[in-house]
C-alpha cells in the first residue's frame, strides 16, 4: 500500500489555520462599515429619541472613534445594556467599544474580559429635593422620606453616606421608575436619590418641574465611566484611547506653555 506523503497536508492544515485567525478589531470595523458602541442608557450621555436617533457624550464619543478609523461619524451603530442577555454583547464582543462604570464591570463579570479604557465621564449619586423643601444638605435628610429604586448603587451610596454621618433615614423603596417619580411628585416621598444626569432628566418631568425641585449640593458618590475595549486587540484599544486624548486635547485652551485647540 503506498503511504501518503505528511507534507502536502501539513501545508494544507497551516494555509487553511492562517486563514481563520481571527481579524483584528479595525479591520472587522472596515468590513463592516460600522463601529458598535454600546452603554447602560443614562440622560445626556447615551440615550434615543422619539425618532430612534442617538444623542449623548457617549454617543458623539462613538462618532468620533467612526470618523478616525472610517473617515464619517455616521458610520456607527449603537444599543443599550440593561439585563444579563444585553451584556452577551460584552462577554462576546458583538461590540466594539463599552461606555461601562466599575460596578457595571463587576455586576457583570467583565473583568479580564475587557480593558479599561480612558473615562469619558464622571458620574454622581446624588439627592433631589423640592425647591419649597427645608433640606439643604444631605446630612439634613432624616426625618424625611427618601424615594430610590431598590437595589440600585444609589440606594447603596445614600446608605453609606448616612452611615458614616451616623443620621438614620426615611426609606421609601420602588421597583419602578414610573413609580417612584409618581410618588415623588405627589409628595408621598419628600426626595429622591439617583444618578445626578438621571435627576437631572427627571427635573424635565412636567409632574417633577411642577416642583421646582433642586440637586442638593452634596455627591454620595462618583465614580468614572470609561471606554472599554476587548482584551483580545491592544492596537484597537489604543486607538479608541488616543481619539478620546485628541478630543479632550482639541477643547483645551492653547497657552504659551502648550498647544491647544486645533493645534493640539
Amino acid at each position: 500500500m503506498r503511504r501518503l506523503s505528511l507534507l502536502p497536508i501539513l501545508v494544507l492544515f497551516l494555509a487553511l489555520t492562517a486563514g481563520a485567525q481571527p481579524a483584528s478589531v479595525a479591520e472587522r470595523v472596515k468590513a463592516r462599515g460600522a463601529v458598535r458602541c454600546g452603554s447602560v442608557e443614562r440622560p445626556g450621555l447615551a440615550q434615543q429619541d422619539g425618532d430612534g436617533k442617538w444623542h449623548g457624550l457617549e454617543v458623539d464619543v462613538c462618532r468620533a472613534i467612526a470618523a478616525a478609523v472610517l473617515g464619517s461619524p455616521d458610520k456607527f451603530a449603537y444599543r443599550t445594556y440593561e439585563t444579563p442577555k444585553q451584556f452577551d454583547a460584552v462577554r462576546e464582543q458583538q461590540d466594539d467599544v463599552f461606555f461601562l462604570g466599575g460596578l457595571e464591570i463587576h455586576d457583570q463579570k467583565l473583568a479580564g474580559a475587557v480593558v479599561p479604557g480612558p473615562t469619558v465621564f464622571f458620574e454622581s449619586h446624588g439627592v433631589m429635593v423640592p425647591a419649597s423643601s427645608p433640606v439643604g444638605h444631605v446630612a439634613d435628610l432624616p426625618g424625611q422620606g427618601v424615594c430610590f429604586v431598590i437595589g440600585t448603587s444609589s440606594e447603596r451610596s445614600l446608605s453609606a453616606y448616612l452611615e458614616e454621618a451616623a443620621k438614620p433615614w426615611l426609606r421609601h423603596p420602588f421597583s419602578e421608575e414610573g413609580e417612584m417619580t409618581d410618588a415623588y411628585n405627589s409628595q408621598k416621598c419628600h426626595a429622591v436619590a439617583g444618578e445626578i444626569t438621571t435627576l437631572a432628566s427627571y427635573r424635565l418631568n412636567p409632574g417633577v418641574n411642577r416642583l421646582q425641585s433642586r440637586i442638593l449640593p452634596e455627591q454620595t458618590t462618583s465614580f468614572p465611566l470609561i471606554a472599554a475595549t476587548s482584551t483580545q486587540d491592544a492596537k484597537w484599544a489604543s486607538i479608541v484611547a488616543w481619539t478620546v486624548a485628541t478630543l479632550i486635547s482639541g477643547e483645551r485652551p492653547e497657552t504659551k506653555w502648550y498647544a491647544g485647540g486645533a493645534g493640539a
